[in-house]
């Protein structure tokens, strides 16, 4: 079988087999492809390919400059590829079972302190109340806050957050059923600020013809039909910098981080947040273990009978 057409085959499995998200699937799309090119070029299908040429393949796109995370990515989707064709018994072994994965050094998160997000939080508020804003601009200033109110409230990730639709919004408010990764839904609680910042936003929404039919609960002129990623990202780092803080540091999946760092903080059971986060697998919320550590010092530090 050919690679392109192998390509195509996976893809549908893992669309209709394992639910994988379209960005998912354009991810394995992407890395497939370039393996599938470089195989190509040393004059053979990828789907013939040995050990040898994917090691190969490796080592040229880590001299491109990819970074072991990168690699890893690559090799991941290798790996779950040549895993299909040996399942479908369109080959008789996988050349990627003998490969290493490469390591890569696990960074922590950055994350915002609470009171920087709190100079965050409260920048956005006031900037609802400015009299001088046009209707869009208004529109524009609740919807920014609803949005960040709801993410640092229940640490979504941004796809999540940007995609919801309107129905949770008009059901119990003090809870969002959000359908994330794999298509697996989950229940996250809201607080009462992001309930108060969402209905705000609500009720100016619905007063807007245009708006007030979509299905989402942030609509707008996308392929989609709701609030772009990058758009909310650039919305949120013009208000850092309007809030004093550095701009460069700030993204929605910062302050997924802080949600996430600040529940542990205050005492919060890693494996809640786990499920809060979405996290299918508790070793990638293990990540935050860091913040834990330094929760545990400072708690015998400052209760310890024989603590200095």
């Amino acid at each position: 079988m050919r690679a392109a057409a192998a390509i195509e085959t996976f893809l549908e499995m893992m669309s209709a087999e394992r639910g994988a998200a379209q960005n998912t699937l354009d991810s394995y799309r992407r890395d497939l492809e370039d393996a599938a090119g470089f195989s190509l070029a040393t004059g053979v299908q990828l789907t013939f390919a040995e050990p040898g040429t994917i090691r190969s393949y490796l080592d040229e796109i880590a001299g491109r400059g990819y970074a072991a995370t990168s690699q890893a990515r690559r090799l991941s989707a290798l790996r779950q590829f040549f895993r299909f064709l040996y399942m479908e018994n369109i080959r008789t072994d996988d050349p990627t079972s003998t490969l290493d994965t490469p390591k890569k050094d696990r960074s922590l998160p950055k994350i915002l302190s609470e009171p920087d997000v709190e100079k965050l939080l409260a920048r956005a508020e006031v900037e609802t109340l400015d009299e001088e804003l046009s209707d869009a601009g208004h529109l524009q200033a609740l919807r920014l806050h609803a949005l960040l109110e709801i993410l640092y409230a229940t640490g979504l990730r941004v796809s999540e957050l940007v995609g919801l639709p309107v129905t949770v919004a008009r059901s119990d408010g003090r809870f969002l059923m959000v359908r994330g990764k794999g298509s697996k839904d989950r229940v996250v609680p809201l607080s009462g600020k992001a309930r108060d910042a969402m209905a705000r936003y609500l009720a100016v929404r619905d007063t807007r013809p245009d708006l007030s039919a979509s299905v989402w609960l942030f609509p707008a002129i996308s392929e989609s039909g709701f609030l772009a990623r990058q758009v909310f990202a650039r919305e949120l780092k013009g208000l850092a910098a309007r809030a004093g803080l550095k701009a460069s540091v700030i993204s929605p999946h910062v302050l997924r981080h802080a949600f996430a760092s600040h529940l542990l903080q205050n005492g919060a059971d890693l494996r809640a947040v786990q499920q809060l986060l979405g996290h299918s697998d508790i070793s990638t919320t293990q990540i935050y273990t860091h913040v834990m550590e330094e929760r545990l010092h400072q708690l015998v530090t400052e209760h310890h009978p024989l603590a200095d």
